[in-house]
């Protein structure tokens, strides 16, 4: 099934329950309405945005469909921006009256209700005809609503606006532009053909005023001399649903969004006839997708979670999940004044959900780097320079994606940015060493990499790890804990990639400050330190290794955690021997 189709199959569920617009009409952001006498003159303006996160901002409602303005002063219906509909806006911060708007709004609803005898539709050509923009600075919120969208009610009528009276459809059903007949490639019925597909809005990085997913023009885009639309023909309908329930799965309080990368990720259910199951299916992904934060709400999940993970059926975690649900999940991702496709993947909710515990059994690693498991865009954010979204590579969010949800290798570009930036930064933190762990627990087996400290590991990448960790607590502990730059600031990168270079100065720096030790109070520590780096050399060659490959980096970076983050008992050095007990998948702390 393709994108296009699913979605159109969604809108038919949105569109049952009131959640998508209905046909011909989309969601806008709104902001103010003009009220109108039955004369035609302005009697008020009231402020319609929403307060309840309490500084204002537009409410979103159904209006009929928004206009493609492509150079053209193409005016909405019964609602636009101000320098449309009153003729007044902004330029360079400045009023300024935009007549050839306002000429073109007017000129647009006179030819659509000119035959129309609701008195509604009366009263507002009555309305535009006495309009002045020159008595705009006399409205009540003049300055804030300039350039803001506005609709129209009528005073005596009601709270309705004008678009929501009884004539709006048919009239407006009947001005929307019919282009010629043919086979719909997604319905595979016949209708008319969408030139222009209504744009997506929502997609993080894309235009505000919203983007195509489907357009075409160039005329290296086109086939047997067809325009725009006709290259690939989707119905005036389709395209309306498909865009409508995109459109909704965007909205900024949507739970089915979630971003990943440079990646707006949306996700539904197809469970035609079954709410419930679509319902169930989409809140418990959300919840997969992106743990919560709340402390109440991750206790109330943390169970249901941690089934999920060890592959118990999805009936424990909901009993209202139907595992053969099939489930949807789409990346997408600005390009100019288009919506790329970055990824898309089609499977059952059971499938989708065995594949996500797995990802998070590769991810575990003792000490525990997360108090939840994490989603997606945080093992994304360890990759970035300075933690931020922006140097978060722009292709790598969809190749995860991909590895997590098709249960493939993670991509080799997310163990190379992890290593890049721990040597870059010198910043190793549990959540770097779990991504390496996980990297290599697909590529070589679960098995092969420790999760917590393995004194049996015989791996050299790894045993260097443990002996860095231990010659920078050695380093700590003799000249104490407020140096300014440890080993680990000064040789980590060169330390993980070429441990012939270093490892021999690291081993005098320590034979001196093992010497430190021993003349003070510490005598015993240095002893244990003694014991800690005989064992660690004692399952190693003679030679330390002249470089190590990526995946040996990223061993070094797993054994320098187990070493450093696991205490022995009754000793705070970090640097200790016995493991403690495994606590569950999801009960710990954050250790960021």
């Amino acid at each position: 099934m393709t994108i296009l189709n699913s979605l159109v199959g969604l809108y038919e569920r949105l569109a049952d329950d009131g959640t998508a617009p209905a046909v011909g009409f989309s969601r806008e952001n709104i902001s103010y309405a003009v009220v109108l006498s039955p004369a035609g003159e302005v009697v008020d303006v009231h402020d319609v945005r929403d307060t309840s996160s309490g500084k204002p901002r537009a409410s979103r409602r159904d209006v009929p469909r928004a206009v493609k303005r492509t150079g053209q002063p193409l005016p909405n219906f019964l609602w636009d921006k101000t320098t449309f509909a009153l003729g007044v806006g902004t330029k360079d911060r400045q009023r300024v009256l935009f007549e050839r708007e306002h000429a073109a709004f007017k000129e647009f609803h006179r030819r659509l209700l000119a035959t129309c005898e609701d008195p509604g539709a009366r009263a507002f050509l009555r309305f535009l005809e006495r309009w002045r923009a020159e008595d705009f600075e006399n409205l009540r919120y003049a300055e804030d609503m300039r350039d803001a969208n506005v609709v129209f009610r009528i005073d005596g009528a009601g709270l309705a606006f004008l678009h929501e009276r009884p004539f709006v459809p048919d009239i407006w059903s009947n001005s929307l532009e019919q282009g010629q007949n043919g086979l719909c490639l997604v319905t595979g019925e016949r209708g008319s053909i969408a030139r222009l597909h209504p744009s997506v809005k929502g997609v993080a990085g894309a235009q505000p005023s919203g983007a195509s997913m489907v357009s075409f023009d160039k005329d290296a885009f086109k086939s047997f001399g067809k325009e725009r639309g006709a290259n690939a023909p989707v119905s005036e309908r389709a395209a309306f649903a498909y865009t409508a329930a995109l459109n909704t799965l965007l909205e900024r309080d949507s739970r089915r969004r979630i971003r990943i990368g440079d990646a707006t990720t949306v996700f539904w259910a197809e469970a035609a006839g079954n709410e419930a199951h679509a319902d169930a299916a989409e809140d418990l992904f959300s919840v997969i997708a992106e743990p919560p934060t709340d402390d109440e709400e991750t206790a109330k999940v943390r169970d249901r979670l941690d089934a999920v993970a060890k592959g118990r059926p999805l009936v424990e975690v909901n009993p209202e999940v139907d595992e053969d649900t099939r489930f949807c999940v789409l990346g997408l991702a600005p390009n100019a004044a288009r919506v790329s496709i970055r990824f898309w993947h089609r499977n059952t909710i059971g499938e989708f959900a065995r594949r996500i515990g797995k990802h998070w059994r590769d991810l575990h690693i003792e000490p525990a780097a997360w108090r939840t498991p994490p989603a997606a865009w945080r093992l994304l954010r360890e990759t970035a320079a300075q933690g931020k979204a922006k140097n978060i590579p722009p292709t790598l969010g969809g190749a995860l994606m991909r590895a997590i949800l098709v249960g493939g290798p993670y991509p080799r570009s997310l163990l190379a940015a992890v290593v890049g930036r721990m040597r870059a930064d010198k910043h190793v933190t549990g959540r770097r060493a779990a991504i390496c762990k996980a990297c290599l627990a697909r590529d070589l087996g679960e098995e092969d990499v420790p999760v917590g400290l393995s004194r049996e590991e015989a791996n050299p990448a790894y045993r260097l790890g443990r002996l860095f960790a231990v010659y920078e607590s050695v380093q700590k502990e003799a000249l104490g804990r407020n140096v300014n730059a440890t080993i680990k600031d000064r040789y980590f990168g060169a330390a993980s990639a070429t441990p012939a270079s270093v490892f021999p100065l690291l081993e005098r720096n320590s034979t001196h400050h093992l010497a430190t030790l021993r003349k003070g109070e510490k005598g015993g520590l240095a002893h244990w330190f003694d014991g800690q780096i005989d064992e660690i050399l004692a399952g190693m060659g003679t030679e330390f290794p002249r470089s190590l490959r990526l995946e040996d980096q990223g061993r070094f970076a797993i054994g320098y955690h187990h070493q450093r983050e696991t205490k022995r008992k009754g000793d705070g050095s970090g640097a200790g021997a016995a493991e403690t007990e495994t606590p569950s998948l999801f009960n710990h702390e954050d250790k960021a």
